[in-house]
């Protein structure tokens, strides 16, 4: 039995489930809009065992034999947070989340992708070490509280970017001289500088051994959000490299994911700077413009995983 974890609504989980409809695979949906109509039992002892009962079904854990969580918080539905923080509701949902992100990281079955795996993504300095040992170059970075660093570090490069440090998504931004009168501001806040690399963005998905990659073009500082300044966007297919495209898995492979979502951009001299590696990406926004076929390749590695 292979299982879906998340949201009805949400694109790329959408996508799989039906994919999977038309395999005609045994699917369980945990519906996380049921979450507080839903009921979990988690034993590990020797083995991972338990249930999960949603409304109208009861789904035996050491049944499954695959699994793709692509899970919100619970505790951010609305009908979970109108209850109030620390509420009954409330807590019943947090501990149905953590209980189904601990069984992902323990079971034996096939995770697409095991929390712990993607927790790499919490911290992109950290992951910019499994970057660089794939072969990839990463941009000249600083992460500081110290605005006169920042000053140096400025200087130095000449155009420098600024971008959160952790897995939630931020808007990638140009520093610029309007930006001078606010850097006192990252005494409060770690924030991590990078020197601008120019040249083409591309985005490559990794689905087991399958790579997709499109060529993005767009003068936008952060072309997913190209229309705030008033730019467009051209996703197309494009064939990677093979020497890239290894790379590539390799990188998966050693973060322990079977799903990712690579940004990459080539600057002039055809250097492949890697900026972070996605371990939950949204990869229908990049299907819907290239007609490249991900869902499908990720519903045929979770039934050939289930097997």
């Amino acid at each position: 039995m292979i299982l879906l974890w998340g949201l009805p609504g949400d694109p790329p989980l959408a996508r799989v489930h039906s994919a999977l409809g038309r395999r005609q695979a045994a699917v369980a949906f945990v519906d996380q809009r049921d979450v507080l109509r839903t009921e979990i039992e988690l034993c590990v002892d020797g083995a991972v065992q338990g249930f999960v009962r949603t409304p109208g079904r009861l789904v035996r854990l050491d049944q499954v034999t695959a699994a793709y969580v692509r899970p919100y918080s619970s505790a951010q539905l609305p009908a979970v947070e109108r209850t109030g923080q620390f509420s009954a509701a409330w807590q019943h949902a947090v501990s149905v989340d953590d209980a189904l992100m601990s069984w992902a990281d323990l079971a034996p079955a096939y995770v697409v992708n095991r929390p712990a795996a993607s927790a790499s993504n919490s911290a992109k300095p950290y992951q910019a070490l499994f970057i660089q040992a794939a072969g990839f170059d990463v941009p000249a970075t600083l992460v500081t509280t110290d605005p006169d660093a920042v000053l140096e570090f400025w200087a130095q490069h000449a155009a420098v970017i600024y971008k959160s440090l952790s897995g939630v998504r931020s808007i990638v931004s140009r520093l610029e001289e309007r930006h001078q009168a606010r850097l006192d501001r990252v005494r409060w806040c770690p924030t991590q500088f990078q020197q601008y690399i120019p040249g083409t963005d591309y985005r490559v998905h990794v689905v087991g051994d399958d790579v997709f990659a499109c060529e993005i073009r767009s003068l936008a500082d952060d072309y997913r959000y190209a229309g705030r300044q008033g730019l467009g966007v051209e996703i197309s297919p494009y064939q990677l490299p093979q020497d890239v495209a290894d790379r590539c898995r390799a990188l998966n492979t050693s973060l322990g994911l079977h799903v990712t979502g690579i940004d990459f951009r080539r600057d002039p001299d055809g250097r492949w700077y890697c900026f972070e590696v996605n371990p939950s990406p949204a990869y229908t926004y990049y299907q819907n413009a290239s007609g490249q076929p991900i869902d499908e390749a990720i519903a045929d590695l979770l039934m050939r995983s289930a097997a």
